[in-house]
């Protein structure tokens, strides 16, 4: 057992769209926990966008990843560990901060009590406590990944992302609780609705490899769960018509909001993330931007 360990996660987008559920792609913001032994003295501290929480240990998700890991290793959940979590992951804002801690509490478990899980044991545990892998599977892999519940247990494979492309986000100063998200999709939608699904969804992953301007537009403009969501989200459709015209391919909401995402040529990045700022603005809302080029990768420990 090592006295102390820390692990570093990325936050991450999923969805875009019609990727509903499966497609994630890890993004440069990060949760950093450190774990240790500390007799008589366990607890947690919380720094950064976490001090807004203020859960009891046993409710917290670094603390709940850890003790899920614990248990599917085999090994008894000691009760002396200290955590230190910081993070600069938005709270409720569609960036992952749930499964980030999902997975720095799993992973720290895993390298402090010198566990056999790996990485795909690692992804297939925090997917199954958060409900669903999209958000998971990058933060474990890195990159841009696509994660599809099998038979067999959780197939992760990684999606190429066109190197002329940027993500462009725009998050504003409200937050959307992924529960209340969830309740208002439908039990069902009608079959010509579900065909339409699948083939943006294609469309997406698609054109996220090939950069193609036509199959972005389509597998942006998701007709499975934006449709029922946009309303949560107080801009939206003023928002994504502002990416649109500033020069992106389309945008949606990163997870289920309310932090919206654009996808668009690299060197109009600046120019949209201006344009959704501003037009937030314009709609009584504060909103801050920021871009990345390229996927952040997976986990890491110290």
């Amino acid at each position: 057992m090592r006295a102390t360990v820390t692990v570093r996660v990325p936050g991450s987008t999923s969805n875009l769209g019609a990727g509903f559920d499966c497609v994630g792609v890890a993004v440069d913001r990060w949760l950093r926990v450190t774990a240790r032994r500390a007799p008589g003295a366990g607890g947690m501290e919380r720094r950064g966008t976490l001090q807004a929480l203020n859960a009891p240990l046993e409710q917290d998700l670094v603390y709940r990843g850890f003790a899920a890991a614990c248990d599917r290793g085999g090994q008894r959940l000691p009760g002396d560990i200290a955590f230190l979590a910081d993070s600069d992951i938005p709270i409720a804002r569609g960036l992952g901060s749930s499964a980030a801690a999902l997975v720095a509490g799993a992973v720290a478990a895993t390298t402090l009590l010198s566990l056999e899980l790996d990485r795909a044991a690692i992804a297939g545990l925090c997917a199954q406590l958060e409900g669903h892998p999209d958000n998971v599977a990058p933060m474990v892999h890195g990159g841009a990944t696509l994660a599809v519940p099998t038979s067999d247990g959780l197939a992760i494979s990684p999606l190429v992302m066109h190197p002329s492309l940027a993500l462009v986000f725009a998050i504003p100063d409200f937050s959307i609780e992924t529960k209340r998200a969830r309740a208002v999709l439908p039990a069902v939608v009608p079959y010509s609705q579900a065909v339409q699904a699948a083939a943006r969804s294609a469309a997406l992953v698609h054109g996220l490899a090939q950069g193609d301007a036509r199959l972005l537009a389509a597998g942006l403009d998701d007709v499975l769960h934006v449709p029922f969501r946009r309303s949560l989200v107080a801009g939206y459709d003023a928002v994504t018509s502002a990416a649109r015209s500033a020069g992106a391919f389309g945008a949606t909401l990163s997870g289920s909001g309310p932090t919206l995402v654009a996808i668009a040529p690299s060197d109009r990045s600046d120019s949209v993330a201006a344009a959704m700022v501003r037009t937030w603005r314009d709609c009584g809302v504060v909103a801050e931007a920021f871009h990345v080029a390229r996927p952040a990768g997976g986990y890491e420990t110290d």
